[in-house]
């Protein structure tokens, strides 16, 4: 996760201060806290915010120095204080969607141009449909960009959702009129409405969506919201949150290069919970917002339960089982196997996602961890073993052959390089495979149960 990632960085080197100390002194404490502080302004974070939040660690820190803690350093502990005061920040625990009225349940987004309002109302109908196997509906009230009742309508048949048609021409409170109509004649669940944005707040936006908000009478009005906006994120949020009774935030593009200072300020300022964030561009790129787990992704303590449950989601059970058994029982491992194992990890949002989650391999050498996240390559080495013949992929001896690399060169549109490196990397994870007989992380990962 791109967000929060310099921050990330900037709050492992404030650590440093009290790395190594035997216990908490007023001088180690706020040299620390001053860097922290630092920090948070440079992630973009509310200077009222940031403050107060200090002034809370700074009181536990006190209260922490009359302790004796055994167990903990004093490095662990100011981590611990940290990352308590940091998941109250961000709302304690996670507050789940409200559904609880006589369908159809309808869901208002709000939020400005190009925030990603449209991509988050079929993300959410899609969630809504897989997670709470509830029938979904979405339609459009930007009657003011065409553009956008279109994209809607593309992404919905894409995603096959319920789409109910609007134009131009209608008004939206026309349009919604109709909509809400249709869902009850359908018997649908939940009806999301797509509100039209500007490229800044004004008052004919607000009044055209606080009119939305008097005819549907929406159970949720969710604030959509850019990661990637900063400070401003903040500023627009409270003129929302004074037009519009919002119930919630969702905060989209955190696989972006964010700061990560709106997240951390939004619910301070509106006193609203962040009830979901969207992580990529795929429909199931969607995720529930847990201010504990999100806090120890801040600090590098991992995030294994969301890790396991994006597992148990998008890895292919059955797949999985054969690989580990036939690992078992002491198979050779192909490059078919190779290519199956690399498409897993692309489900799962490539090696980026999994190390965002795991605690310290955030420490890794940048150099490693962009190669890691390349994209392009997975795409070259599965170029290159789909240009393998079936043989080649099942006795890899075959490949020492030169004439063979160089014909596999020119089928995958790569070097000769290229594919030597390939084959490189493919016998380190054979030899890794033979002493670990199945037992990868993956294997393991898809073996534990979610919480």
């Amino acid at each position: 996760m791109a967000l929060f990632q310099q921050l990330n960085t900037q709050l492992s080197q404030a650590f440093k201060h009290i790395t190594g100390q035997s216990r908490l002194t007023e001088k180690n404490i706020q040299d620390t806290l001053q860097e922290i502080r630092i920090a948070l302004l440079d992630a973009d974070v509310a200077l009222s915010v940031c403050d107060n939040f200090l002034n809370d660690v700074r009181k536990q820190c006190t209260q922490e120095r009359i302790k004796v803690v055994d167990q903990l350093s004093p490095r662990e502990t100011l981590i611990k204080i940290i990352h308590d005061e940091m998941t109250a920040l961000l709302g304690s625990s996670h507050t789940d969607i409200n559904l609880k009225v006589r369908a159809p349940a309808v869901i208002l987004l709000a939020g400005l141009q190009g925030c990603g309002k449209t991509t988050s109302t079929i993300k959410l109908a899609h969630f809504l449909q897989n997670q709470y196997k509830k029938s979904v509906m979405v339609t459009s009230t930007d009657v003011h960009r065409p553009a956008a009742i279109e994209q809607l309508a593309l992404l919905a048949e894409q995603a096959q959702i319920t789409c109910h048609p609007s134009d131009s021409h209608q008004k939206p409170t026309h349009i919604a009129k109709t909509a809400l109509q249709q869902a009850k004649i359908n018997l649908i669940d939940v009806l999301i409405i797509d509100t039209a944005g500007r490229l800044h707040v004004d008052r004919a936006m607000m009044k055209e969506i606080q009119e939305l908000h008097k005819l549907t009478q929406p159970i949720e009005v969710l604030f959509v919201v850019d990661s990637m906006t900063g400070q401003d994120a903040v500023n627009t949020a409270q003129a929302f949150h004074k037009a519009l009774p919002l119930t919630g935030i969702v905060l989209t593009k955190v696989d972006g290069d964010a700061r990560g200072g709106a997240a951390l300020s939004m619910r301070a300022i509106t006193g609203k919970p962040i009830k979901f964030m969207g992580t990529g561009e795929k429909f199931d790129d969607f995720e529930r917002f847990h201010p504990e787990r999100i806090a120890s992704r801040v600090l590098d303590r991992g995030d294994i339960v969301s890790l396991v449950e994006t597992v148990h989601k998008k890895v292919d059970q059955q797949k999985a089982e054969k690989f580990a058994k036939k690992m078992k029982k002491g198979k050779s491992f192909t490059f078919e196997d190779f290519l199956e194992q690399l498409q897993q990890l692309r489900q799962l949002g490539g090696m980026r996602t999994i190390i965002d989650k795991l605690p310290g391999l955030n420490q890794l050498p940048p150099q490693l961890m962009e190669q890691l996240g390349d994209e392009d390559k997975f795409k070259s080495i599965e170029a290159i073993i789909l240009s393998m013949t079936k043989k080649e992929r099942r006795y890899p001896a075959l490949l020492l052959n030169a004439s063979r690399k160089k014909r596999i060169a020119r089928g995958s549109g790569t070097q000769l390089q290229a594919v030597t490196q390939v084959i490189s990397q493919f016998n380190k994870v054979q030899k890794m495979m033979k002493k670990l007989k199945g037992n990868q992380i993956m294997q393991m990962l898809s073996r534990m149960s979610p919480h």
